[in-house]
C-alpha cells in the first residue's frame, strides 16, 4: 500500500494531540497550535500559570462549578506568542476541542483568521462570535487512535 500523506489540517491537528498530553489538568487535557505559512509559531496546554501549582499537584480550584486554577491552551498558545514578540495576525489556531468564550475573544483580537478544532465544547456564544469577525471554523474528525486524548467531556467555564 502506498503511504499517504496527511493534509495540512490532519498534520497539525495530530501535532496539537501531542501537545495536549503536556496538560496539567484532569478534567480535559487540551492543547492548541498556531500555524501560519505553514509554519508552527507557538503551542499552548491548559495548565497553571508559571510557577503555580498544578491541579494534577493539588487538585482543582473550583468556583461555580468551573476550575478556576488553569489557563486554556489557546490562551496559553496567544500568551506564549506575546511574550516573544511573535505576530499571529493572519493564523490558524488548531485546538483540541471547539474554544469557549473568552477564548473566542482572544482568538479574533490576536487576528487569527481560522480555528480547526477536534472536540466539542457547549459553547453557542463563541461560535457566535467568531463567526461575526469572520473567523473561519472547521471541525476537524479526532485523529487516529494513535494520538487519545482525554475523553472527559468538557465542562462550561
Amino acid at each position: 500500500m502506498a503511504h499517504t500523506r496527511p493534509s495540512w489540517d490532519d498534520y497539525f491537528m495530530d501535532i496539537t494531540f501531542q501537545v495536549a498530553k503536556r496538560s496539567t489538568c484532569d478534567r480535559a487535557r487540551v492543547g492548541a497550535v498556531i500555524v501560519k505559512d505553514k509554519r508552527i509559531l507557538t503551542t499552548g496546554y491548559n495548565g497553571a500559570p508559571a510557577g503555580l501549582p498544578h491541579c494534577d499537584d493539588v487538585g482543582h480550584l473550583m468556583i461555580g462549578g468551573h476550575c478556576v486554577r488553569t489557563l486554556h491552551a489557546e490562551q496559553n498558545a496567544i500568551i506564549q506568542a506575546a511574550l516573544h514578540g511573535v505576530s499571529v495576525a493572519g493564523g490558524t489556531i488548531y485546538v483540541t476541542h471547539q474554544p469557549c468564550l473568552t477564548c473566542a475573544k482572544m482568538i479574533i483580537n490576536a487576528g487569527l483568521r481560522r480555528v480547526v478544532y477536534a472536540g466539542v465544547y457547549p459553547d453557542e456564544n463563541a461560535v457566535a462570535f467568531l463567526r461575526a469577525a469572520g473567523v473561519e471554523l472547521v471541525a476537524l474528525p479526532r485523529p487516529s487512535a494513535a494520538t487519545p486524548v482525554d475523553e472527559a467531556p468538557l465542562e462550561m467555564n
